[in-house]
């Protein structure tokens, strides 16, 4: 019986689909984080009798034909890169993007990782790094003696040196755009990979055009609407109990076919 394979394709892909929406809500409070949605294709197709045959010797044409479905089957888990809410931290190093693009981070690898996330510190050499220690690119080095850090709109870094009445450039930070930003490969950390699907980075200064802006003292939340997720849940929870109920009644009819006498 098909219908057995079909609930079970059916089953299998509201587990993904539970799966990814399980991941959107575990990073509901995740910085930068960009939430996640499965899409679904039909299989292929039985053609018992195909749509537009001949049915007779005088030309006469099947309008519909039969068409058995074998099912459903995941075609891809988009990531839907909208505006973040903004969170007031009041941290000198926290900065958000308002708009278009991502920070770009040296991995311990020599590799360029990309970003949303800019909550940012410094470390030891007065770098300004993430929070797990990697720099951001262009490094830009805060000296001991600095009292305060003005980081503006356009992503210049100032600071106000003990005894300079003149705020001091520190240096530029710099963001970088995709053509196809759902190309971007996710490896953890709130951190990306360029790879062929997404197109080289284009890299230029916060708030020129095709870029956002920088937003101090501010932290971009995850896009992630709690209400739609546990809706999207409950619509996927009812899908897989009615593919089990395919699976059940499949088992009973052929229960009551072997059963015959």
């Amino acid at each position: 019986m098909l219908s057995l394979n079909i609930g079970a394709s059916g089953m299998l892909a509201q587990q993904l689909n539970v799966d990814v929406i399980s991941n959107n809500l575990a990073n509901m409070t995740t910085t930068g984080y960009k939430r996640q949605r499965a899409q679904f294709q039909d299989l292929m197709y039985q053609n018992i009798e195909r749509p537009g045959a001949t049915s007779s010797d005088v030309g006469t044409i099947v309008p519909s034909g039969i068409q058995l479905g074998l099912g459903v089957k995941a075609a891809s888990v988009h990531r839907l890169h909208s505006q973040g809410s903004a969170i007031i931290t009041d941290n000198e190093f926290d900065v958000a993007i308002m708009g278009e693009g991502y920070f770009q981070i040296e991995l311990p690898s020599g590799e360029t990782a990309y970003t949303r996330d800019g909550s940012f510190q410094v470390n030891g050499d007065g770098e300004i790094v993430t929070s797990n220690g990697y720099v951001v690119e262009p490094t830009i080095v805060v000296p001991d003696d600095a009292i305060s850090i003005v980081i503006n709109n356009s992503g210049e870094v100032l600071a106000q040196i003990d005894g300079q009445a003149d705020m001091t450039n520190l240096g530029q930070l710099e963001l970088s755009v995709f053509a196809n930003k759902a190309g971007l490969e996710a490896v953890g950390q709130n951190l990306f990979l360029e790879t062929e699907a997404s197109g080289a980075p284009i890299a230029g200064n916060p708030n020129a055009d095709g870029f956002g802006r920088i937003e101090q003292g501010v932290l971009e939340a995850a896009n992630v609407n709690s209400v739609e997720e546990i809706t999207n849940l409950i619509t996927a929870q009812r899908a897989y109990e009615f593919n089990s109920q395919i699976v059940q009644v499949s088992d009973q009819m052929l229960e009551a076919a072997s059963n015959l006498r």
